[in-house]
Parts: C-alpha cells; structure tokens; sequence
C-alpha cells in the first residue's frame, strides 16, 4: 500500500510539474494575438464542449528527421537598410533577429545570393569585366560589392548567433560565361563549367577568410526561371553535368565540406532532382534538395524523399506580397510553407526577403517590385509584417535539433507537427484552420488541454 501510494504521488508530483512548465504561444490570424503566452487548463472539459474538442495524438517515439534551422534571405538589399540604421537601432534589431531571448525571434538559418539577387540595388557578380573580355582564370574575382553591407552585417549576426547556418545561391553568374551575354536568362556556357565550379570554391574560401561560413550552396536560384534580372536557365541534364564532372569534384578535390544542394526551385517538377539522384556519380556530391512551392504541392517534396531517403529536403523561398492580406497570408504559410514542409520531410524552413522599405525597393531593374519583407524599414523606422510572425511562430520555440514525431489530429480543420526538443522537452505547432475550439494533446500518459481562438496558430511547449 506504501509503495502504490508513492507511486501515486511521484505521478501527481510528475503531472503538477508537466502543467506548471507547459506553455503556450498563440499568435491569431486577425493580428489582436501575437505570441500570446498562456498555460493549460487544469479543469475538466465541461460536457457542453464536448461537441468542439479536437484531440492530437503525439506519437513521441515514431521519429522523423532532424531540424536544422529557420529563417529568410538575407539579401543584399535587406542588409543595405539594416545597415543604415542608427549602430543601437540596428543592434537591437538583429539581436532580435538572432538572438535566444524570450523577446528574439531565434533566426538559425539564413540564405544568401552569391552576387546579386532581384533584390539588390543593381546588378552585380564576383568578377564583372568591360564588354567582350574573358578571364577564365577568375584573375578579378572579388567581393567587394558584399564588403559595403552584406558581410559586416553578417559579421554582427554571427557575433550573436555563431551557430547560424548559411546558405549561398547565385542568382546568375558573369555574364560573359553566358550563352546571351546577359544577366537575364541564357545558359552557362559549357566552355566555364571548370572556370564557374571555381567561381564557387574562390567564394567559399573568401567569405571564409572573412571569418563567414557558407554552410551549404546551390547550384542555382530557380534554374526553370529565365524571366527575372538576374537569373540563368540550367536544366537538370546541365545541372547533373556540372554536379557530376566539376563542381562535386573541385569541391572532393579542394577539401571544401559546404553541402551542394540541387534543385531551388518549384515544387511542380520533383522528377528534376530526382533525375539527378539517380545518377549515382552525381548523388554522391548531392547532400540535399531545395524546394520553393510557387507552383506545385508540398506533396512533391515526399516524392523525392521516398526515391532518395538518404538525402534531406530543403525548403528555401516563399514570398510574401505587397497586395495580400495578413490573415490570409499567415494561415496558408503556417499551413503549406511551415506544417506542409516539415511534414513533408523538410528540416529547414526559409521565407524569401528579410527586410525592403516602403516602396518594396531595394530590386534591380526587372527584379520584384512587390516583395514583402518580415520588417519595413524607412529611414530609421521599423515595423514587422506577416512573414516575421509566420517563421517566428516556430523559430522562437523550436531550436536545431529538435526531431520531428508523429502527431495526428481527429479534426480535419487541426494541422499539427510535433518535436522533441534537445532540452527534453515535447513541442507542438498546431494551426487552426475554423472556429475557436478546444485542444486535447495525448502524449503517452499525459493529457492536456487548451483553447484555440479561430483561425489561429499555437506552439504548446512541455
């Protein structure tokens, strides 16, 4: 009897404990809630709610993949106007960014343009030459348009976070390496596969002097879109080439360990990298695949992870645009671009532009003019849009390594995916898509319940 009830009572201590450190973060699509902290109810569910109960079923022990990070492009445009803020405005700011505190958004991971993106202030590469002259050798290459904002930003960023993961994509190569001569468009010519595989390993090695990391590249920023300024067109036969006969071999060969990741491009076209893992010579460069969901499902993203489950997903850009509302922006990026990814296998969820100004400028001649950054910034003036609320919901709470589980909701209205946390302790992301309604969470022997407002995303830690 002794041991029954202290047994009893080290399950009553374990539960009080469970609900006094159970929190829960709730931001609502109407914008009156933002990260609004609360904690379970301990009281029973009356009956006359039993009617508007949805009950989520975690599943601790039926692990997935491991997270490696959230978080946006930072672009050189968006650095350019965190860089001209006031030093304490703009420490503040990226404190907030990258920081760990209760009040930081916990940013880990980041992507950037190996030369200019649309969302620069001009067009650029790493080694731009007077019309008709060549340099096979890369004897001009250099950084220095990224030594103006992009790199001392960074700088200040790994200060704060030194963890922080950073990918590189070009937007386009020179262009004297292009079939069209231009920034928009064109092919790299098959004369430069060996001169460009160089081009990467000259960036990686540079930007590492700088004491800057690139953690991971691609190939190329949505190589099926020839329209934007700057872009190159590369097929995945051509990608495939350049992977297998010279950039996976330089990198082998020159000792560089940044993953190459295929693809970034739409989710329409999973038979494109796909195609390229197949070729067991080039999958043995490939470390991962980047999605972007402009067109196509999250669905695709499964496809390619049951061809090739050795090699992870990425989720790289999803805009948020001028004209959209934030309701409707945030629930279907929580669900598709947030949920939909991860549950189907991504462990890195990236948004597009971290920052542009009141004209959704800085953008190139041709590049986007409707972009939404997750902050405004005009002169000294800062102000947060729906895409800081839609990775934050998640980036606060969720740091990498945590393991995606199994959660499975009874309603179809409940989208749900599940962690464990480094720490120990469980998380859940749960995204109401209808009416207020009350949530149940079964985890093993733990049982907890809240209130959803409508329309509403929650991150339940405990």
């Amino acid at each position: 009897m002794k041991n029954t009830i202290k047994r009893l009572l080290l399950f009553l201590s374990f539960f009080i404990s469970i609900q006094l450190q159970s929190q829960v973060f709730t931001t609502s699509a109407n914008g009156i809630l933002k990260f609004e902290q609360s904690s379970f109810s301990k009281s029973p569910i009356a009956t006359s709610e039993k009617n508007n109960i949805a009950t989520i079923t975690v599943k601790a022990n039926t692990q997935f993949q491991t997270i490696e990070g959230f978080g946006y492009a930072l672009t050189g445009g968006a650095a350019q106007l965190i860089d001209q803020l006031p030093v304490i405005k703009k420490n503040a700011l990226l404190k907030e960014i990258f920081g760990k505190g209760p009040k930081d958004m916990g940013i880990s991971y980041i992507r950037v343009s190996m030369g200019a993106s649309d969302l620069d202030a001009h067009v650029f590469s790493y080694c731009d030459l007077l019309q008709g002259a060549t340099d096979s050798a890369l004897s001009h290459f250099s950084l220095s348009e990224d030594t103006l904002h992009l790199i001392p930003i960074l700088k200040r960023v790994l200060a704060i976070q030194p963890n922080l993961k950073i990918m590189a994509s070009p937007w386009s190569p020179p262009i004297w390496m292009k079939s069209n001569l231009n920034s928009m468009g064109g092919s790299l010519q098959k004369k430069y596969y060996a001169t460009y595989a160089n081009y990467f390993v000259k960036y990686i090695r540079t930007m590492q002097e700088q004491g800057i990391p690139i953690c991971s590249i691609t190939m190329q920023n949505e190589p099926e879109h020839g329209g934007n300024n700057p872009s190159l067109l590369m097929n995945a036969q051509e990608q495939k080439e350049f992977l297998r006969d010279f950039l996976g071999p330089l990198f082998q060969k020159e000792n560089i360990k940044t993953e190459i990741v295929l693809f970034d491009h739409n989710a329409d076209h999973p038979n494109y990298p796909i195609s390229i893992l197949d070729d067991a010579k080039a999958k043995s460069y490939a470390a991962a695949t980047a999605f972007h969901l402009y067109l196509g499902t999250e669905a695709a993203l499964s496809e390619v992870h049951a061809k090739h489950p050795d090699k992870k997903i990425y989720f790289t850009e999803q805009w948020t645009g001028a004209k959209s509302d934030f309701d409707g922006d945030f629930m279907w990026h929580l669900e598709h671009i947030v949920l939909g990814t991860i549950q189907n296998w991504s462990s890195v969820v990236l948004e597009w532009n971290l920052a542009n100004d009141a004209k959704y400028a800085p953008h190139t001649p041709g590049g986007c003019t409707e972009c939404k950054g997750a902050f405004t910034i005009q002169d000294a003036s800062i102000n947060r849009n729906v895409s800081y609320y839609i990775i934050a919901q998640i980036s606060k709470y969720i740091e990498p390594g945590a393991v995606r589980t199994e959660s499975i909701s009874d309603d179809a209205a409940i989208k749900t995916v599940s962690f464990n946390l480094k720490n120990g302790k469980k998380a859940l992301l749960v995204l109401n898509k209808s009416a207020a309604k009350k949530i149940v969470v079964q985890e093993g022997s733990i049982h907890l319940n809240f209130t959803m407002p409508e329309k509403s995303a929650a991150t339940i830690i405990w």
